[in-house]
């Protein structure tokens, strides 16, 4: 899966990652690979959200929003997701 540049979200209080091209997310799939990781995650059932710092919103849509300001810190935290969002 491609994403497009990570982009400061208008607010500027975190990243945006939008997948190139649209699909949509299996939440189900990626909680189960997600939890499997060691991550903790709350299923909102249109979205995932991941705990840690920085805090991810997985969007159904495949979107991501990482909750920094820190532009290397969203590049990294997006690149350690990344592996677990491609299909299997």
């Amino acid at each position: 899966m491609s994403y497009r540049t990570l982009k400061l979200c208008s607010g500027k209080g975190a990243y945006e990652a939008v997948p190139d091209p649209k699909r949509r997310l299996d939440l189900r799939l990626l909680r189960a690979r997600l939890e499997r990781s060691g991550r903790s995650v709350t299923d909102a059932r249109v979205m995932l959200l991941v705990g840690g710092d920085p805090e991810v919103t997985i969007m159904q849509d495949g979107r991501l929003v990482i909750k920094t300001q820190d532009a290397d810190r969203a590049e990294t935290t997006f690149r350690g997701l990344l592996p677990l969002l491609e299909p299997s």
